[in-house]
This record gives structure tokens, sequence and C-alpha cells, in this order.
């Protein structure tokens, strides 16, 4: 059943992390695997037997979301950007209560209020993300082998840490068109930098982030926080007539199921 659990989690997560602007970490905490994520990549090397499990169950689960789902998610982002976005928008605000309840613990501490608008100003001087138009790398070289490795990197930052899009910040990096066509061609020598540079990346922030909510919970909460609510405005589409009222309908759609999970976990 764990197994199970695990893997669909893992597939929510790969699918998130392909709509720009959207967290895979948001969706982790949601989903109420973040923290034990965080501890087992931290601790897979002392304790492999017993932290070996999620992280296999997990990964397999986002391995398969992205293969399967890379080019329908594309798809109906590039067709139906409004409603996609209403419905993002949704599933984050979904799991904010959670989010709140995380960063307040110990109840609300006024001060705190100035890390809550730091994340919100992080998230939002990182605009929007437009269309990326750089060219698609297609083979290997010295110089496009480390430029993938350093998208591994950013993209595995992103995804440990909540209200951060790696899909974002490959647009920023003008890799995302990249990746999307390797993965859906299987490209394997264009995947294999960005893999190894995601394993770095994946152990470096998730140890600065652990160390962080030990040190520091509530002021890390509730920056992280702050990186959520910043990211619904990086989502939101913009308001197109029916597209919009469709949108709001998926939108109270993935709220209520978000909500409904994120109270379970």
């Amino acid at each position: 059943m764990d197994f199970i659990k695990n893997f669909f989690k893992g597939v929510a997560i790969s699918i998130s992390q392909l709509v720009p602007g959207v967290s895979g970490g948001t969706i982790a905490m949601i989903l109420g695997i973040y923290d034990k994520l965080l501890h087992a990549v931290n601790n897979i090397l002392k304790d492999f037997k017993n932290q070996y499990k999620i992280l296999l169950q997990v990964g397999i689960g986002a391995i398969v979301g992205i293969f399967l789902f890379s080019n329908i998610v594309k798809t109906l982002f590039d067709n139906f950007p409004i409603p996609i976005g209403y419905l993002f928008i949704g599933v984050i605000l979904g799991g904010a209560p959670l989010m709140f309840k995380k960063a307040t613990v110990k109840g609300f501490n006024k001060k705190n209020i100035l890390f809550l608008v730091l994340g919100i100003i992080i998230v939002l001087m990182m605009g929007t993300p437009n269309n990326d138009a750089s060219s698609i790398i297609t083979s290997l070289s010295i110089l496009n082998f480390i430029w993938l490795f350093v998208g591994g990197i950013v993209v595995a930052a992103a995804l440990i840490l909540p209200g951060i899009s790696g899909s974002f910040m490959l647009f920023v990096l003008g890799l995302y068109n990249t990746v999307i066509t390797a993965v859906s061609q299987f490209n394997i020598p264009i995947l294999i930098p960005i893999a190894l540079g995601g394993i770095f990346g994946t152990l470096l922030s998730a140890r600065i982030i652990e160390s962080l909510l030990i040190k520091y919970p509530e002021q890390t909460y509730i920056l992280i926080f702050g990186f959520i609510l910043g990211s619904v405005f990086s989502v939101f589409p913009g308001i197109d007539g029916l597209n919009s009222v469709i949108g709001v309908f998926l939108g109270l759609v993935g709220f209520i199921f978000t909500y409904y999970i994120s109270r379970n976990e």
C-alpha cells in the first residue's frame, strides 16, 4: 500500500514540475512527504536500509510521470494555458492551510511577517515565464554537458525548495524546450548530464534546507509559505471569458482535492 501511495505521489510531483510556475516541492508538501523525502535524502548513506524505500517508490513514480505525461502536459499547457493555470492555482491554494499550520505551529510571531513578505517578493521578482525561444540542444559538446549539468542542479534545488518552479528556472536558463524534447524523444545522452546535475543538486540543497528547518523552523517555514503564495501570482494566467470560467471551476476542483489530501496527511 505504501508503494502505491508513494508511487502516485511521485507521479504528481513530476507532473507539477512540467508546468512553468508550479513547484514540485509545494506538491510534495501538500502530499505530506516533503519532510520524509528531505530526511531520506540526507540520511541515505547513514541509514540506507530505512531510507531507500521512500526515495525508490517516489522516484519510480516521478520517472514514470515524466515519460508518460511530458507530452500531454506540454500540449495542454500550450493549448489551454488559462484553464490549466487556474487548476494549478487551486491545487496550490488547497495546500496553503497546511503550509500555514507548519509555519505557525508555535503560534504566529509578528516578527516573522518580514520572512513572509520576503518570500513573496523573491518569487515575484522572478517574473512570469515566457516561451523558451532558445535553440534545442540535441547533441553533446563539453560546454553543452556543463550547461545541462548546471540545469540539473538548478531544477533539483527548485524541486527541493517549495514555491520555486523547476520548469520556470529551465525557462530562465533557456533549457525548457531542450529538456522537454529530450524527455519526449528519450534522448539519453542529453538526459544524462541533467540527471547527474539533479543528483548533485538534490544532495546539496536537501542538506542546506533540512539544516535551516532544524535551526530556524518558524522562519524557514514562513519563508517557504511566502514562496508558495508568491507562486500563485506567477501561475496566474490572466482573464479570458469562457476560458476563465472553466478555469475557475477547475481551480475549485483542484482546491477541494488538495485540501482534502493535505488534511489527511
